[in-house]
């Protein structure tokens, strides 16, 4: 069948099983052109990938195989075709990627299911141990709207204040204007539920569970993706609900760290980027806008993958990476420069309706909206049919 792009707000509700191909070996060929690893360093080999599918996941899963040369198990939660509607990019993306792996001769195996449920770490663990013995490396990169914890209890998170109403410009996707939004404040169960499903519990429950399992080897390496952002959004995201819960994973780290001594616990502040779980938070797409117009300007933007490569070779896998004074590792450092903010800042306060497209990259934001869709490449054929039910070898 013909497959076009279907927006509903912020989120397609159609992907293109060749486009989303595309984009994966684009990603791999970024990778092949990088050297990840260099002499001296500690080389991931059997890296767990929990949320591999889209964004910071599945870059990060394309990083640790095609620039490591890693063998990488990876959880998703996504929906196959029907025959009638399409599969999930993620489905898509996953598909990709272990065809490509399987050319390069690389272990690739995906589990769908609910990463914070006991029945997917459960049956994680068996295959780890099966096929590993152990994992050397966790990535943590979840983003979800709602969690049923191990216990049964369903949490929701909320993307509120934690304070007073906040009010600011901001994006309406449906057409490309700008308008204020107003942001009411969480109540405490709000809030609650925020941290549930987006902090550092679950992390910590699949260190628990892996390491009372035997399957994490000593010296592990385990890294979560946290965003802080520039003062400018800090209501909406790191005073906000969403900022609390990432609080409460960076706090988690230390948490793993004390409990688990053998177990090296990170946590990398990425760059904002348009991700689906971004492109929903209120104010946060119009700055990405103005942010990706600013950075390439500058030449420092960086996509996904771009990131992640960044961080596998320059600070990740050192010995000693470099942190902040919270013992983070800052991949928002090129974001955050003074002289950057200021330009984000000035064209903050002259953007309007009529001149967005103008002195915005609001181009740039819908290509890479599109693009985590498997719309908008250039040498893709939209007008051809094509088959919408993938399989996923490892998945039967």
């Amino acid at each position: 069948m013909k497959v076009e792009p279907k927006i509903r707000e912020f989120i397609c509700t159609t992907a293109h099983p060749e486009g989303c191909r595309e984009h994966v070996k684009r990603q791999i060929a970024c990778v092949k052109r990088e050297k990840i690893i260099h002499e001296g360093e500690r080389v991931p080999k059997k890296v767990l990938v929990i949320g591999a599918s889209t964004g910071y996941g599945l870059a990060s899963r394309i990083t640790a195989g095609f620039g490591c040369g890693a063998a990488t198990l990876g959880i998703m939660f996504e929906k196959p075709s029907n025959g009638k509607r399409t599969a999930t990019p993620g489905w898509y993306n996953t598909a990709a990627y272990e065809e490509e792996a399987r050319k390069e001769g690389l272990y690739a195996k995906t589990i769908n299911g609910d990463a914070f449920s006991r029945e997917v770490k459960e049956k994680t663990i068996a295959l780890i141990k099966e096929d590993w013995g152990k994992a050397d490396m966790v990535i943590y990169s979840l983003a979800a709207p709602r969690r049923t914890d191990t216990e049964g209890n369903t949490w929701v998170s909320s993307l509120k204040t934690t304070g007073e109403p906040f009010t600011e410009k901001s994006l309406d996707l449906r057409n490309n204007t700008i308008a204020e939004k107003t942001v009411e404040p969480a109540t405490a169960e709000e809030l609650e539920g925020t941290k549930k499903v987006m902090g550092g519990e679950d992390w910590l429950d699949w260190i628990k569970a892996l390491k009372e399992a035997d399957a994490l080897a000593e010296q592990a390496l385990t890294v979560a993706y946290s965003y802080i952002g520039p003062k400018l959004t800090y209501p909406i995201y790191y005073d906000g609900t969403i900022g609390q819960a990432k609080r409460h994973l960076e706090h988690t780290a230390e948490v793993i760290a004390e409990e688990f001594p053998s177990v090296q616990a990170r946590i990398s502040v990425n760059k904002a980027l348009v991700t689906q779980a971004s492109a929903a938070i209120p104010i946060v797409p119009l700055y990405f806008a103005i942010l990706y117009r600013v950075m390439k300007e500058q030449g420092n933007h960086e996509g996904c993958i771009e990131q992640m490569v960044r961080l596998f070779k320059e600070k990740l896998l050192k010995e000693t990476p470099p942190v902040d004074e919270k013992g983070r590792i800052r991949m928002d450092d090129w974001e955050l420069e003074e002289d950057i903010q200021n330009r984000v800042w000035e064209i903050w306060n002259q953007v309007t309706t009529e001149n967005v497209e103008q002195i915005s990259d609001i181009r740039g934001y819908w290509e890479d909206f599109y693009q985590m869709f498997g719309f908008g490449f250039e040498n893709i054929d939209y007008e051809k049919d094509v088959e919408i039910q993938v399989s996923i070898p490892s998945i039967k």
